[in-house]
């Protein structure tokens, strides 16, 4: 069998991986240890991202009039292809995160959303939040000013009731002023009734008086 089909199933694979993808970056993984090469596999995994190594030249064959061409200038040394059809920045945010920490891993290019960047560039996307972590921020916006309103409404309220307590503490002593007051007249109207009638009995006994004398 020629060589040429051999290689062919192994191009047309990375074909169909970069068919339609987000992203694509290239990085060389020489120097890793196995335990951090699990890890960082791992963690490209769970974000959705395909890690595989390919030689140089089934990536050549692969990405050769496509808009992932420009990466052919870096097809030197090992070199892992990173891949994600969903987020844009994925790869390009794993890769470098895990750089910091794991030296030997080095990035060397890739193209995001159709635009080629080279590892500075790669850098800069790796700096931009996540998907979910832009719609999580979105969302925080929009239900800001919701949750103002919703206090501002609520303080209304509560100030609305302080002030109802308030005109009713006001209107409570009135009445028992009143209520005290009442007593008092009454007590004045029985004072009155006994006077006027100590003074209608006085002119009766003065005038048995003379008749004792006679």
């Amino acid at each position: 069998m020629a060589k040429v089909e051999l290689k062919q199933p192994v191009i047309d694979e990375i074909k169909e991986l970069i068919t339609d993808a987000a992203t694509v970056v290239l990085a060389d993984y020489r120097g890793l240890t196995v335990a951090e090469d699990t890890d960082l596999r791992r963690q490209l995994r769970e974000a959705g991202v395909v890690y595989r190594v390919y030689k140089n030249s089934m990536i050549n064959f692969a990405i050769k009039d496509t808009e992932f061409e420009d990466l052919a200038q870096h097809l030197a040394g090992p070199t892992a292809i990173a891949v994600c059809k969903d987020d844009a920045t994925a790869a390009a945010r794993i890769l470098s995160k895990f750089a910091k920490k794991a030296e030997a891993l080095e990035i060397k290019a890739g193209v995001v959303e159709g635009t080629y960047y080279d590892a500075a560039g790669i850098g800069t996307i790796a700096s931009i939040p996540s998907r979910e972590e832009l719609l999580s921020k979105l969302l925080g916006s929009l239900q800001s000013p919701m949750a103002n309103f919703a206090r501002v409404i609520k303080q209304i309220a509560e100030n609305g009731g302080e002030v109802a307590e308030k005109e009713e503490t006001e209107e409570a002593p009135a009445e028992e002023a009143k209520a005290e007051e009442a007593p008092v007249e009454e007590a004045k109207t029985e004072e009155a009734a006994a006077e006027e009638a100590t003074t209608e009995e006085a002119p009766a006994e003065e005038a048995e008086a003379p008749a004792e004398e006679a």
